[in-house]
């Protein structure tokens, strides 16, 4: 299992390096795409409100939810008129 990476903060009055910098990038990047996915989980309210049926359909109901999201991504993006 990897080791989960921190961000590296300065020192008090301080400033990053450039390599430092570029790594929280990198690093925000990938949280990011984490940050949305949870976003619109909550949004289905699975998530965001206490969870009050029963227990065993949980696991169906949240990978049921997070199908019709993958499925979203998938579709082409069309304008409105």
């Amino acid at each position: 299992m990897p080791r989960a990476e921190y961000q590296k903060r300065n020192r008090l009055g301080g400033e990053l390096n450039r390599e430092d910098k570029k790594s929280n990038q990198e690093l925000a990047k990938v949280r990011v795409v984490g940050e949305h996915i949870n976003r619109k989980l909550k949004i289905f309210k699975i998530l965001s409100d206490r969870y009050r049926n029963r227990r065993k359909r949980f696991a169906l109901r949240f990978n049921l939810i997070a199908g019709l999201y993958n499925y979203e991504l998938r579709l082409p993006k069309t304008q409105s008129a």
